[in-house]
């Protein structure tokens, strides 16, 4: 409930364990029900932690991460049952990415439609009256249903990544130049910094110098843009972003630093 609501996996973990530490801090005898209880104080914490989210506007970087049909990405070893049980884990991840909205529109929506909270409830959490409550979550249906359009542009833009990913798991050069554009720009953050590399046939050299049989390529949205995960051996070893235009793709933004990996991908990912 907690990470539909914040959309992070780090802070869902903060926002249950202060959940957690109020309850042992009041004691279970006094509370008739324990589950409404539990969803009052998580909902509060839910909602202060977005608004202090929103009031220093930051955005968590949001990894969406399905699962990329085999033969996108080469001759795949990986095991059909790691396969169901990855993509089950990430599918919590599937449902929203909700930055549009307000803290309260959020967690009305989230509470009422995904969890079937009643309005009266989530109108205790939020302060308000049900009647407002009810039109919070109304008005958050209404923008998600408008973001939705942008769906379409997406579907576009993934179809030429995952041709992008299937011709490097090949190693086919002639098939990376026909989804790059010719003044493709290529940024990736490393350890040792930024490295940026210009033109399509030098960011060929790149995708098929590091391609290997052994990676396993998954889509992800990053800050709302396309763009993949790579893991190897069940380590996340590089994200991608990719910009496209006019069916290819334009800028790609990558990020191989082990620690800066480790602090935005969740660890359940791999």
């Amino acid at each position: 409930m907690a990470f539909r609501m914040l959309g992070s996996h780090a802070d869902a973990d903060d926002a249950v364990q202060e959940a957690w530490l109020r309850l042992a801090r009041t004691g279970r005898s006094g509370i008739e029900d324990l589950r409404g209880w539990l969803t009052t104080v998580t909902g509060r914490i839910c909602l202060d932690a977005l608004r202090r989210r929103e009031v220093r506007s930051e955005q968590p970087l949001e990894l969406v991460v399905g699962a990329l049909p085999r033969e996108a990405v080469g001759d795949s070893r990986i095991d059909p049952e790691e396969e169901a049980v990855l993509a089950d884990s990430v599918g919590l991840a599937l449902y929203v990415v909700m930055d549009a909205l307000t803290p309260a529109e959020r967690v009305s929506f989230v509470l009422h439609d995904v969890f079937e909270v009643p309005f009266d409830a989530i109108a205790a959490i939020l302060g308000r009256s049900t009647a407002a409550t009810k039109m919070l979550a109304s008005r958050a249906r209404e923008r998600l249903r408008l973001g939705a359009s942008t769906e379409g542009a997406h579907a576009a833009a993934r179809e030429v990544v995952e041709a992008f990913l299937a011709a490097a798991g090949r190693g086919d050069v002639a098939g990376l130049l026909t989804v790059l554009a010719p003044e493709v720009e290529l940024r990736a953050r490393g350890p040792e910094g930024t490295a940026v590399v210009h033109g399509a046939h030098e960011v060929v050299a790149q995708a098929t110098r590091f391609a290997r049989p052994d990676a396993h390529a998954h889509p992800a949205l990053v800050d709302g843009v396309p763009s993949v995960l790579i893991t190897v051996g069940g380590r996340s070893v590089t994200v991608m972003a990719f910009t496209v235009t006019d069916g290819a793709v334009t800028v790609i933004r990558g990020l191989t630093d082990p620690a800066r990996l480790g602090q935005v991908v969740p660890s359940w990912v791999a």
